[in-house]
């Protein structure tokens, strides 16, 4: 089956889509090495194999969104690492490519988003956990604009800025968004009623609201208990539809680049998140292939009862 014949967005119109989940981790368990500063990065320009292994692993568990491996892909990151500019932007079209294949070998239709991942995380120290980089919304502007016209010329679906932890940052991909034309996502991730950087979430989420490439709204990596209320707040500022793909409840800790796991796994109140709005639903760092096939069986159903009440 090809790729998803129609835009995301009215898919989202009709009813809930499903994200994939972590790469990361799926990538892990299939043995990749994720060491050296690069992340997934280093597997995207080593062993793009395993990242289509990965892609395809969440799309047989039913994923209808397929994020690529670009989120730690940044010039001047990979610049460091040996890989001229042109070498860069061959990676970030390598990513969009092997995420069509995967979606492209489906037995259902299947959307790629571009990642487009925070200033912080090409400095693989847990700077996207934190925010306020001390760069001026221009200057972050400058370093993601390239990332987004290279992604956009290997021809996504749409555009996930993703794991964005501060409404400085947010306003810095929206400027470089500004004018193309690209269906987006924005996505921070929070900390109880704030973003990571500290700003109150109806300010930070106002930031997009009208915004016409804004497709959807929300948040992803954060604590399944700080979902609801972020969602609630973007409702209140956005008409957009909204999203949410937590991690597990875990917390980064860079120094030893190690999840500290939390006690007991939170609840996933996905019937709250639909009814709040969230039209896109999915898994982020250590969510994987299971856990997704569990949440697409519980959007059908979630789904299915909304019919059965309409009639």
């Amino acid at each position: 089956m090809p790729r998803a014949s129609g835009p995301l967005a009215e898919a989202l119109a009709r009813r809930a889509v499903l994200l994939d989940g972590g790469l990361s981790n799926q990538l892990t368990d299939q043995g990749c090495d994720l060491s050296g500063g690069l992340w997934s990065g280093r597997v995207l320009a080593e062993r793009p194999d395993q990242v289509e292994a990965a892609h395809t692993a969440y799309a047989r568990a039913g994923a209808e969104v397929l994020i690529t491996a670009s989120y730690q892909v940044g010039y001047e990151a990979f610049a460091a690492h040996g890989h001229d500019r042109a070498a860069t932007t061959a990676l970030l079209h390598r990513s969009v490519a092997l995420a069509a294949r995967a979606a492209e070998a489906a037995d259902h239709e299947v959307w790629v988003a571009a990642s487009v991942g925070p200033y912080g995380a090409v400095l693989a120290d847990g700077s996207e956990y934190r925010g306020r980089y001390g760069l001026s919304v221009r200057e972050l502007a400058a370093f993601h604009r390239p990332r987004i016209e290279a992604l956009l010329e290997a021809g996504p679906d749409v555009l996930a800025l993703e794991t964005v932890p501060d409404a400085t940052e947010a306003e810095a991909l929206l400027t470089a968004l500004a004018g193309t034309g690209a269906p987006a996502w924005l996505s921070y991730t929070v900390a109880g009623a704030r973003t990571r950087a500290g700003q109150p979430l109806p300010e930070a989420f106002a930031l997009a609201a009208g915004i016409p490439e804004i497709i959807a709204l929300g948040v992803n990596c954060c604590d399944p208990a700080d979902v609801l209320p972020a969602l609630e707040a973007a409702a209140t500022v956005a008409a957009t539809p909204l999203l949410a793909y937590p991690n597990d409840g875990s917390v980064w800790h860079a120094p030893t680049a190690t999840w500290q796991a939390p006690a007991r796994p939170a609840p996933w109140p996905v019937g709250a998140w639909r009814t709040t709005g969230a039209r896109l639903m999915g898994g982020c760092c250590r969510i994987g292939p299971p856990r997704i096939k569990e949440l697409a069986a519980e959007i059908q159903e979630g789904g299915s009862s909304q019919r059965r009440q309409r009639s």
